[in-house]
């Protein structure tokens, strides 16, 4: 079985982009989805700092900013729709809490899936249920697929990661709630957003929100609500709707609006925030990479960036090892630690901090808002949001046009 053959388990941003850096460097490789195709749409995601850089080199950044979606920024509302606070997407250079540089999660999946191709195998519909390690690789088996070896396997399936719990342990032991639930999808655009990120706040730590999206005639939605653990079925979609409607039950603003767009959505997607967290991303010939192995939540806005970053690093150090896993794993958890410790720090009063449980706090959330880009708050808050770039990339030997 030759070495240079790798699993990749995710099609989403990290697997792909993976795949295609892995490519460069001669590797052969399969990725596994569990999805029938490539996933369309979802919620925008944030390119910055080192991210974009990776993204420059891949040589898709033109591509990125014509399907990015225009957003002038983000607006805190209140129960009239009366706006309280706003921060443009141009402030702290782009980098702030809406980026200047936003993109559907499924058109930049798509891009870098399409990146990866022709030379990378896509096993769709199917997901992996066991890996057996030896000293020279890992039997797999799959769902539906036939059993197959491979020298490295490399999970890249989200924070509930199938391939973490198969080599590592139970989800319980990495992944550490921070006690806030989130349902999101696409509805009509028949708000007035005029171009911004609204978002409403009620008491009880709700959070109402609605944000441009890239196609005519489509917003994206999102209600999410602090809360102790809840026990729910992952896989119980009208459970999880009822469970939203009754949280939001009463909420003002546009929220009923939203509610009624959320009952036949095709793209709802309900799921707790959680980071993910290891003391190293590799056990034998398996590693983790992105939400799998250092899921930061979408509050800091890092997760892609991670993912992108985390690509680029692990691909560079397999290549550079010359498929010394052993050497490869250990460079890749010591060029991204300092970084991922970094994009895990949660904004100022984290889940508390985005959806107060009283008015009081709502109140004094909005007032810190609108002295976010004032001096000399504007300095220190720049400096943290500048953290998405604080990462100086390698320089591997994966592409003759690499900058």
């Amino acid at each position: 079985m030759p070495n240079n053959e790798i699993l990749i388990c995710g099609a989403g941003v990290a697997g792909p982009a993976l795949a295609y850096w892995l490519r460069k460097g001669g590797f052969t490789v399969t990725i596994v989805e569990r999805a029938p195709a490539p996933r369309p749409g979802g919620q925008t995601v944030d390119l910055r700092g080192a991210g974009r850089t990776v993204i420059e080199r891949m040589g898709l950044m033109d591509l990125a900013r014509a399907e990015s979606v225009d957003q002038r920024g983000l607006a805190l509302v209140d129960t009239s729709g009366r706006t309280t606070a706003r921060v443009p997407a141009d402030s702290f250079g782009g980098e702030g809490i809406v980026s200047e540089i936003e993109i559907l999660r499924g058109d930049l999946a798509r891009l870098l899936y399409e990146a990866s191709l022709p030379d990378t195998e896509y096993l769709f519909d199917d997901t992996v249920t066991g890996i057996d390690q030896d000293a020279d690789g890992a039997t797999v088996t799959f769902e539906k697929a036939a059993p197959r070896r491979f020298g490295l396997v490399v999970g890249a399936d989200g924070p509930h990661s199938v391939v973490r719990a198969l080599a590592f342990g139970p989800e319980q032991e990495f992944v550490h709630p921070l006690g806030l639930y989130t349902a999101w999808f696409t509805a009509a655009d028949d708000l007035d957003l005029n171009g911004w990120y609204l978002m409403h706040n009620a008491p009880g730590g709700l959070v109402a929100s609605a944000r441009p999206g890239r196609v005519p005639g489509e917003i994206k939605a999102g209600l999410s609500f602090r809360s102790p653990p809840l026990a729910y079925d992952r896989r119980d979609a009208a459970a999880q709707r009822e469970l939203v409607a009754q949280r939001f039950a009463h909420v003002g603003w546009e929220t009923p609006r939203l509610l009624r767009a959320m009952r036949t959505a095709p793209d709802f997607f309900f799921d707790s925030m959680g980071q993910v967290r290891l003391d190293s991303w590799s056990r034998g010939r398996v590693a983790l990479l992105g939400d799998a192995g250092y899921c930061a939540t979408p509050l800091t806005g890092l997760g892609t960036s991670l993912a992108l970053v985390g690509a680029y690093v692990l691909a560079g150090e397999i290549v550079t090892a010359e498929s010394d896993h052993r050497i490869a794993f250990r460079r890749y958890d010591e060029v991204m630690s300092p970084y991922v410790n970094q994009a895990q720090q949660l904004p100022p009063g984290g889940a508390s901090g985005f959806a107060p449980s009283g008015r009081l706090g709502i109140r004094l959330r909005d007032l810190s808002m609108r002295q976010m880009t004032r001096w000399p708050m504007r300095n220190l808050l720049a400096a943290q949001f500048a953290k998405a770039g604080d990462i100086t990339l390698p320089e591997y030997s994966l592409a003759a046009d690499m900058r």
